[in-house]
């Protein structure tokens, strides 16, 4: 197994921090890591705000439900949804931009966004850093908007807290390979076995780790499933995203 494959296999969530800050060089080989990633026909319509201001971030951990590391972490990093640049190029060639209004617009910049943070990631963790993805930013996205300063045709989708650890958390396992990979069809009679088998695992690996009260996948994905509070659709249509093509 090679080395790259090797650091990706052992990703983990950590959520204790040193306060020693990261060095520039690092940041901006990370930045520079994640700005040549894939995007869709080359739109580019992602972008990063870096925060490493102790207030800012501590506001952020309090945004995102309170949430310490992100304070701990020197380094926070909210990957943008962002065309207002994309408006800009599509005025400049005297047209109209209607991405913001489509939902095929909406969903190749969330993939992009996607394949960003996988690579700012993966870039930490291979300068040693440790690093989470918070996808809380978005309990209170007009918090987010407000800190960040950003404009119109713009959304917070996801951050990322990066910094060296403190103290590493156990990886936590995996559901079975076939609930995940399927071959030439999607073979749905898979999944019911391996549900009930990773429900066992996982109840393991919280008395493992001591861990009281710890849920298994089923209710744990039927607390997060079952209903969505989040109020996003109006600061959504408020900053421009509206589904109407």
């Amino acid at each position: 197994m090679n080395e790259t494959v090797s650091l990706l296999q052992a990703h983990r969530s950590s959520r204790s921090y040193k306060s020693d800050p990261v060095p520039d060089e690092i940041l901006d080989a990370i930045i520079e890591s994640a700005h040549r990633a894939p995007t869709s026909a080359n739109i580019q319509e992602v972008s990063l705000v870096v925060v490493r201001n102790a207030t800012s971030r501590a506001r952020i951990a309090e945004i995102a439900g309170n949430q310490p590391w992100i304070a701990q972490a020197p380094v926070f990093i909210t990957v943008v949804m962002d065309l207002y640049k994309t408006g800009l190029g599509v005025e400049k060639a005297g047209a109209e931009q209607v991405a913001q209004r489509s939902l095929e617009g909406i969903f190749f910049a969330t993939c992009d966004a996607g394949i960003i943070l996988a690579t700012l990631m993966t870039a930490a963790r291979s300068f040693g850093l440790g690093i989470v993805p918070i996808g809380g930013i978005r309990r209170d996205p007009q918090a987010m908007i407000d800190l960040l300063g950003l404009p119109k045709n713009t959304f917070p989708l996801v951050g990322v807290a990066l910094g060296y650890v403190d103290h590493e958390s156990q990886q936590r396992p995996r559901m079975p390979i076939e609930s995940f990979r399927h071959e030439e069809k999607y073979h749905a009679e898979a999944l019911r076995p391996a549900i009930d088998a990773y429900d066992l695992t996982l109840q393991e690996y919280w008395q493992k780790v001591g861990r009281k009260g710890g849920l298994t996948w089923s209710e744990n994905t039927a607390e997060h499933c079952k209903a969505f509070s989040r109020m996003l659709k109006p600061i959504a249509n408020k900053q421009g995203f509206t589904l109407e093509v």
